[in-house]
């Protein structure tokens, strides 16, 4: 809590010296528009509580987080595991999970009040681009009354919680790396057009190779590590199975007729979203407590030693940074492809103003209010999508840990195994509907 109130404390008085989105730059910061601005501070209340979780399971941290009142004095009263839990195990789990539960019930909030904000002429608008210093203070009240919170069911019922949340938001990121490589083909193929067509296709051909090649170093270990006992069934069906449907979907991004109906599809699409698809299988594939693992694999569950809460393996490690940069890429995203704005519920080029912002009188930058006329993007929807981070980002950080009254400890479960796995199918399902979708209804405008 102490490392919490010191975080707390550094961004309370960043917030307190303004109090809405424009008065946010200074005058060395660029002009920006008024909704990047908003989207890019609430993203930074998400990754301040992010921070904060990850300081709350590092070891030496369980000795603080015990003196807090009902923190595992006296024995645990989680159900089946009353006086039988190392307490310096378990604190950082629970820390986790009410830190989480504060963030997720923040953005939900905001999400129900800002549903169906047209303009930023609506009252609401005020409360979404503003009053900074009011929320984080209601953030900071939500996440200290979490630790009050009673054992009891709570994470029982909270871990269900971040198993559908997280299932969601993976479909999420896949969405935010399908738009960001649409983005990114869209752009560097009209730089070859316009300049030299040599280096711009070169630059396309050699990133399409690499996540290619990453895609296929990464099954080749799979199959490697992960299907050496007889009872690795499951391993090898849900290893051949993506590896099949990443080829599938390779091959028909470049059909002659899927190519005319739609132009910006292509190899580089295919890579990024075949390469996401292995991380996936990856993750879902380390967090099945069979026996069919590495050998000497970086430790995915937690011991009786102190502090064994650990989250910091590698496929956590790499779903920490894509979470990351899925965050950041939607908080200043712009895109330029028709679908996933639709998809994302956000607009190109929306707003009343379209320019950037200019100085002030004073000489300093401001952001201006693009939103007069429409908003530029879902209010409530990107709130949403920040709840099911925080869901997401609590499982990552506790490995998708449960409760378990055998080993007295946190153990995974094959719920996360299946979520992880469906959704890479279901992912996979989506980008290959966006490609047949021209062609099953021609009629309807897909441009």
């Amino acid at each position: 809590m102490g490392a919490c109130m010191a975080l707390c404390s550094l961004a309370s008085c960043a917030s307190c010296l303004c109090g809405s989105a424009p008065c946010l730059l200074c005058s060395c910061c660029p002009s920006s528009k008024n909704s990047t601005v908003t989207r890019l501070v609430f993203s930074f209340f998400l990754l301040l509580g992010t921070l904060v979780s990850v300081i709350m399971i590092l070891p030496g941290m369980e000795a603080q987080l015990q003196q807090i009142p009902g923190f595992c004095q006296g024995g645990s009263t989680i159900p089946g595991l009353e006086n039988h839990v190392n307490c310096e195990v378990i604190v950082g789990y629970k820390s986790v999970y009410r830190m989480c539960f504060a963030m997720t019930c923040f953005f939900f909030f905001f999400s129900a009040i800002m549903v169906r904000v047209k303009s930023s002429k609506d009252p609401r608008a005020a409360i979404q681009n503003g009053f900074w210093f009011f929320k984080f203070l209601i953030l900071v009240g939500i996440t200290v009354g979490a630790f009050f919170i009673q054992d009891g069911t709570f994470h029982t019922v909270w871990f269900y919680f971040g198993v559908v949340g997280s299932f969601i938001f993976i479909i999420i990121q896949l969405i935010l790396l399908i738009d960001f490589a649409h983005s990114w083909n869209k752009i560097w193929v009209g730089n070859a057009e316009e300049g030299n067509s040599k280096c711009w296709f070169a630059g396309l051909l050699l990133f399409t190779f690499l996540h290619y090649a990453l895609a296929l170093t990464a099954v080749v270990l799979f199959y490697v590590y992960y299907t050496q006992s007889d009872n690795c069934t499951e391993h090898k069906v849900f290893i051949s199975l993506n590896l099949i449907f990443s080829v599938i979907i390779s091959i028909i991004s470049v059909l002659p007729k899927v190519q005319e109906a739609q132009p910006q599809s292509g190899l580089l699409q295919a890579s990024i979203i075949s390469l996401y698809t292995m991380y996936v299988t990856w993750s879902a594939m380390t967090n099945n407590p069979s026996e069919s693992l590495p050998p000497d694999p970086t430790p995915s569950t937690p011991t009786n030693a102190p502090g064994q809460v650990q989250w910091w393996d590698a496929q956590s490690i790499v779903g920490l940074v894509i979470f990351l940069f899925c965050t950041l890429y939607a908080s200043i995203r712009s895109s330029s492809n028709a679908q996933m704005n639709k998809l994302m519920q956000t607009e190109e080029g929306g707003g009343g103003y379209g320019g950037e912002g200019e100085a002030g009188k004073d000489g300093v930058h401001r952001a201006v209010d693009n939103e007069e006329e429409e908003v530029t993007y879902s209010y409530s929807f990107f709130h949403f999508h920040l709840c099911l981070a925080s869901l997401y980002i609590m499982m990552t950080l506790t490995n998708w840990y449960q409760p378990d009254t055998t080993t007295q400890s946190m153990q995974s479960t094959m719920p996360a195994v299946w979520v992880k796995i469906s959704s890479s199918w279901l992912g996979l399902g989506l980008y290959l509907w966006t490609l047949l979708a021209p062609l099953i209804f021609p009629d309807r405008d897909f441009s």
